[in-house]
């Protein structure tokens, strides 16, 4: 069996049918994936234990070796590694089929539905209802007004100079302090701020506390879900959560509606619960995503001296004497796009995504029963040699046009995919690249000596003992 480290089983060890099949666009395959969705499926195995993966420790199922290996991210790693593209495993009460192949995720791209039982952990967060597994009844006219609150490119130029303003004064603080800085902290509680901005209008609270109140929220409740040490403990969850709670209520009594996401969600005709519970999940999701990515990208880039340093030379291009580019200036940066990218394939802010199964469906010639949680692992479809070759170099020329023209479809899905993907992520993309191009153009960063940057699964890829960094202004 040949596997390569945070890589998969290649396809003939896997038990898919090998092929070498060239498609009209040219595009080669080294195998090709098997999936229909049938009423009834003939000749395909219907037998659970067929599909490989490792054994279960009853009542627990897998949840051992998922603490074991440090989070769900690392073990659907090892997962695939082991056992190929389509694995399967266990968790109580509910038995997952984990998908790593992007050739066999379209089949199942339009499922609507998530499975209640892996975003339980969430439930606590809301009022109304989860809105992590709301049915598609509900969810479709949500997302379409997310989708009109954080997708509109007009407004997001609107918001720019804002944007512009708030990561200019990170980059200010962080010029007039001495020793190490703290990139997740710091860029986690930026992140906050910019979305608080765009979808509220002004900041939420105060914005160290509150970023800290939804990182501890959310490693207590990812704790609490795979059996790991609990973040808070039972009193520090509530405390947390009350506050976090408190400071919504507050900030939606306290501003005008305007015509963006407030004014829209004033005029859904909504229970008041699932409209603050609506700006929670708004906020949360825009807190993760942006700063957690600028700052594994800052990690790579001072891992890389020489791809920081052509990154330089695009954004010194550009943007000449001026400390920041405008919204029209992210257009004319293309390395800076692939350097994001790249970024985000290496270190995906979601390292997993899930969906359940309504019908019987063939996955890869193993038939996977209705009602079966099927799980996406971000992180490794990132890192499948199949697609990625020597899949944990950081190299940003992989998304030029023509390489990106040669992949799967689904090969790289950093917000997800279909229905259920990501509403912000034209927003998050513009935010991200504001802030790296911000700076990089300001500083050099240099990894702080001895200290050891460890991804853990905090419903996003986080580090461990955060990012460390010492800055050099360049002049």
């Amino acid at each position: 069996m040949h596997t390569t480290r945070m890589g998969l089983v290649t396809p003939r060890c896997a038990g898919l049918t090998v092929v070498d099949q060239a498609s009209a666009s040219g595009r080669t395959f080294g195998w090709l994936p098997r999936t229909r969705i049938w009423p009834t499926i003939e000749g395909v195995s219907a037998d659970w234990h067929e599909i490989p993966g490792p054994a279960p420790t009853p009542p627990n199922g897998n949840l051992d070796d998922i603490a074991a290996a440090g989070g769900l991210h690392t073990f659907q790693l090892d997962l695939h590694e082991r056992h190929g593209p389509v694995a399967r495993f266990e968790l109580p009460n509910a038995r997952v089929v984990s998908v790593a192949d992007p050739e066999l995720l379209a089949a199942t791209s339009m499922i609507n539905q998530r499975p209640q039982e892996l975003f339980e952990f969430l439930s606590p967060l809301f009022e109304a209802g989860n809105l992590q597994t709301i049915g598609e009844a509900e969810h479709v006219p949500w997302r379409r007004l997310l989708l009109s609150a954080l997708g509109n490119h007009r407004s997001h130029e609107a918001h720019f100079d804002a944007f512009t303003r708030m990561t200019l004064e990170l980059a200010d603080r962080w010029a007039a302090q001495t020793g190490e800085v703290a990139l997740q902290e710091d860029l986690s509680e930026l992140s906050l701020r910019l979305i608080c901005e765009y979808a509220l209008g002004g900041d939420l609270g105060s914005s160290r506390r509150t970023s800290a109140a939804f990182r501890d929220l959310i490693a207590e409740y990812v704790a609490r879900q795979y059996g790991l040490p609990s973040a808070l403990g039972a009193e520090g969850a509530a405390e947390a959560l009350a506050y976090v709670r408190e400071t919504v209520t507050q900030v939606l009594n306290s501003r005008p509606r305007g015509s963006g996401l407030m004014g829209m969600l004033a005029e859904s005709g909504w229970d008041p619960a699932r409209i603050r519970d609506t700006v929670l999940v708004v906020v949360m999701a825009g807190y993760h995503t942006s700063g957690v990515a600028v700052s594994w990208a800052l990690h790579l880039l001072a891992g890389h001296p020489e791809i920081a340093g052509r990154l330089r030379d695009e954004v010194d291009g550009v943007l000449g004497d001026r400390p920041a580019p405008s919204y029209d200036d992210l257009k004319a940066l293309d390395y800076l796009d692939r350097v994001v990218k790249e970024s985000m394939r290496r270190y995906p802010p979601g390292p997993y995504a899930a969906r359940e199964l309504a019908q019987d469906t063939e996955i890869g010639g193993y038939r996977v029963q209705a009602g079966t949680t099927l799980m996406y692992p971000i992180w490794a479809i990132h890192l499948n040699p199949a697609q990625w070759p020597d899949p944990e170099r950081f190299d940003p020329d992989r998304f030029t046009p023509a390489a990106s023209e040669r992949r799967a479809k689904f090969a790289f899905i950093p917000f997800g995919f279909g229905p259920r993907s990501c509403e912000g992520a034209a927003l998050a993309m513009a935010e991200i690249k504001l802030v790296v191009a911000v700076l990089v153009k300001r500083f050099e960063f240099t990894p702080v000596p001895g200290h050891v940057v460890t991804p853990v699964e905090r419903f996003v890829l986080w580090a461990r003992d955060d990012i460390r960094m010492t800055l050099t202004s360049r002049g």
